[in-house]
């Protein structure tokens, strides 16, 4: 499944919110792909610019309360 936004924090209203195609870093790439990783149990997020280089940006352990939201395609 498709991971389209994820919230890092205990409370959902004060989160830190993430979606693919957020811009970010002063709008000089955009959030390409957050993806679960269950081998390092955590949450990556992935960046690219403009060249559509495509780097990891964040990644955030599940210690950590998180909400995940999916894309549904019907």
């Amino acid at each position: 499944m498709d991971i389209r936004k994820v919230s890092i924090g205990s409370d959902y209203k004060a989160s830190m919110h993430y979606i693919v195609g957020q811009p970010v870093l002063g709008n000089s790439h955009r959030i390409h792909l957050i993806l679960s990783d269950i081998d390092t149990n955590s949450v990556k997020i992935w960046i690219e610019n403009e060249k559509q280089e495509v780097v990891l940006w964040k990644k955030f352990n599940h210690t950590i309360p998180m909400s995940i939201e999916y894309n549904i395609n019907f």
